[in-house]
Formats: structure tokens, sequence, C-alpha cells
């Protein structure tokens, strides 16, 4: 697991590289990578254009299906309301993640909406599971980025 979130957090990393924000998600089956998500400059046209949305996307073409009961969700960040809801449609079991929306500023999630709050109504639950391990680590990504947008 924690290899597996380390490569979402250089996904990040990636993101901003490509003049994106500073997520990043894969979508893993069986252990096997098989979709990778970034958040890149795409994303300053087209609103959906998330680490999670584009991983789900890539995934569901790989693999032919919408159906991903078989698969992990691996974030950089904490996905927001959109990207669980993504997740929750794309029958999703399990999201992990490293830095929690309580690290960051609410502005990256519109407000202080609350996934937690919103699963726990859902018919079907999905896993949640904040790796903290490695929270800081996604956090110094996005405090760099950060940094260069002020400049």
């Amino acid at each position: 697991m924690k290899d597996l979130l380390k490569q979402a957090i250089e996904l990040s990393k990636e993101s901003v590289a490509a003049g994106g924000y500073p997520a990043g998600a894969l979508v893993v089956r069986n252990g096997e990578i098989i979709a990778r998500g970034l958040s890149d400059g795409q994303q300053l046209c087209d609103a959906t254009s998330h680490a999670e949305i584009s991983a789900i996307r890539e995934a569901s073409k790989k693999l032919n299906k919408r159906d991903l009961t078989d698969v992990v969700l691996y974030t950089s960040l904490e996905p927001c309301v959109m990207c669980f809801t993504a997740s929750f449609w794309a029958h999703v079991p399990k999201i992990v993640f490293a830095c929690s929306r309580k690290a960051v500023s609410p502005k990256y999630y519109e407000g202080e909406h609350d996934i937690s709050e919103l699963n726990k109504s859902s018919i079907r639950q999905i896993e949640l599971v904040h790796f903290k391990e490695l929270e800081n680590e996604a956090l110094k990504v996005i405090t760099n980025w950060e940094e260069t947008q002020l400049k």
C-alpha cells in the first residue's frame, strides 16, 4: 500500500510539472497498476479533469467496463466530492489517500464538504483509508506548488 501511495504522490509532482494541480492517482487491481491520473494543465480548461477522474476513465477504458469493484484507488490527496462520487458510480470499493482535506485550505474543496459523511449516507460505502504516514510527503508537494503560485 505504501509503495503505491508513494507512486501517487510522484504523479502529483508530474502533474505540477505539466502545469496542473498537485494531485495524482492510481487505479490498482490485484497489485497491478491499471491506470494513472494527473490533475494536469488540462484542468485549467476542464473542471472535471481531476487526477481521480482521469485514472477512473483510463481504467474503465482499459478494462472495457465501468464497474470497478475489483480495484483500489490510490490518491495523493483526499478526493473531492466529485471524485468521490465518480468513485461511487464506478463501484470502487476502496480509496487510499495520503493528505487529508483537513491539512489543506478549504478552497481546495470549495468549502467544508466531508466525503466521509456523504459515504455514510450512501447505499454502498467505500472504504476510505487515510494513510497518515505519507501525509507530510504529499503536503510538501502541495506547499511547494502553492509557493510557485504566489510568485
